[in-house]
């Protein structure tokens, strides 16, 4: 990344300076960062929000999940699409504004039904912000750095959702909820502008082979390329298999230190802020790491990385929620987290290597589609769900149970990622 010394890309064109391009990538930090806040900031309200509203925790889990999902799923391709045509920087500057905007919106809602409706305008705007992003960060890095670069960019996950745990605990706690939605929101309007004029659009494809053809194909045609790689659809059902897990936890971890534990909603944000950082960013960093270290030489890599990760996850997370321990299990949930996304880097590299640059932001968004839909749409709800029929037999501790029965994901995804490893040197872009 920073270190690359290399003047010119493939076609003998200079490219940025190492330190140009650094700042690029810490631009796109910052703003996935802010997607991750304000879509994850309603995990440490939902206390508050529940009591206001008077909701059962299958509607806290729609309005993190189904509210959310549904249109940043849905239009998540038709952007990637026109982001392979268009400027990706222009698109990632006015996503960013559109979910800040409405994130500030929901700190206005009245009922459930308005916030429902405020959080379905959070995803319009977030659905522009990461396929193209991805493409634009494999047009500013060479294939012996990207898994880095991404995994980089994918530290906004960890940090973006534990600022979002930490501020929005301590606005609820010192003023009230309404005010951490609207601050947050402002804020990323504030970065918007700035985006826009520190990160120019790259060349596409400018470190890759020469390809037959640099115009962007119709959606039809890629897809027709993708239906031909079972790796790709592999790694997309095994990231969202974790996901179902990994957005469910992201959710309602606040819920389960805070009804487990008997603490205070600010006592609870720095406890799970800090394992969300700890955990979050040793993860994403170690995925990064390995990928690049395994995955040139051996594609397998990187699909198999992942699964050994999430095979070990599993006895981590079961053991901490069935210790009585406070520091034991905040011990013990620090493993998991990190194993958890360690598949940031490998698996969203492996799928810009599995088309040619013209398909990347396309291909990205097809991937993000099937994720996200199924592990943002239903990991919070189904841990809700099952919160709800544990309830009248299990109390409080209801959530724990309805969390272990969802870590039967992460072996499914480990399974999943272990048979697209058989595939990926097979499908690879060459």
């Amino acid at each position: 990344m920073a270190g690359e010394t290399a003047a010119t890309d493939t076609g003998g064109r200079r490219i940025e300076s190492a330190g140009y391009r650094g700042l690029v990538l810490v631009m796109l930090l910052l703003v996935y960062t802010f997607n991750f806040i304000d879509r994850q900031i309603l995990g440490i309200l939902a206390l508050p929000i529940k009591e206001e509203f008077q909701l059962t925790d299958t509607q806290l889990g729609l309005l993190s999940g189904i509210a959310f999902a549904l249109f940043y799923t849905a239009l998540g391709i038709p952007i990637a699409w026109l982001a392979d045509r268009k400027s990706r920087t222009a698109i990632i500057t006015i996503s960013l504004a559109l979910w800040s905007l409405f994130t500030a919106m929901c700190g206005a809602a009245g009922n459930f039904w308005q916030l429902f409706l405020a959080r379905l305008g959070v995803g319009v705007g977030e659905a522009g912000g990461v396929a193209p992003t991805y493409a634009l960060i494999a047009d500013y890095f060479p294939r012996s750095s990207r898994a880095k670069a991404m995994a980089f960019y994918s530290l906004g996950i960890p940090l973006g959702s534990a600022l979002g745990i930490l501020l929005g605990g301590w606005i609820a706690a010192t003023v009230d909820w309404r005010v951490a939605f609207v601050s947050v929101g402002l804020a990323g309007l504030v970065l918007a502008p700035i985006f826009r004029l520190v990160v120019k659009e790259p060349a596409r494809g400018r470190f890759d082979p020469p390809q037959p053809s640099a115009e962007a194909p119709p959606f039809r045609a890629v897809l027709a390329l993708l239906r031909r790689k079972p790796s790709f659809w592999l790694l997309a059902f095994g990231a969202s298999c974790s996901s179902i897990v990994g957005y469910g936890m992201l959710f309602w971890t606040v819920s389960f230190f805070a009804r487990t534990f008997a603490l205070a909603p600010i006592t609870v944000s720095q406890i799970v802020g800090g394992i969300t950082f700890v955990g979050g960013v040793a993860g994403v960093w170690a995925g990064g790491w390995l990928g690049d270290r395994l995955g040139p030489s051996n594609p397998a890599a990187y699909g198999r990385v992942p699964a050994i990760a999430y095979l070990i996850a599993v006895p981590f997370y079961v053991t901490g929620l069935l210790v009585h321990n406070l520091p034991v299990t905040i011990l013990l949930f620090v493993v998991p987290v990190a194993l958890a996304l360690v598949w940031l880097g490998p698996v969203i590299t492996a799928v810009q290597h599995l088309v040619p640059p013209s398909m990347r932001a396309t291909a990205s968004a097809t991937f993000l589609f099937v994720n996200n839909l199924i592990g943002i749409g239903l990991g919070p709800l189904i841990i809700g769900f099952i919160s709800d029929k544990l309830g009248p037999q299990f109390g409080d501790d209801a959530l724990r149970y309805s969390i272990l029965c969802v870590l039967v994901f992460y072996l499914l995804a480990a399974l999943l990622m272990g048979l697209a490893s058989r595939h990926l040197a097979k499908d690879w872009n060459r």
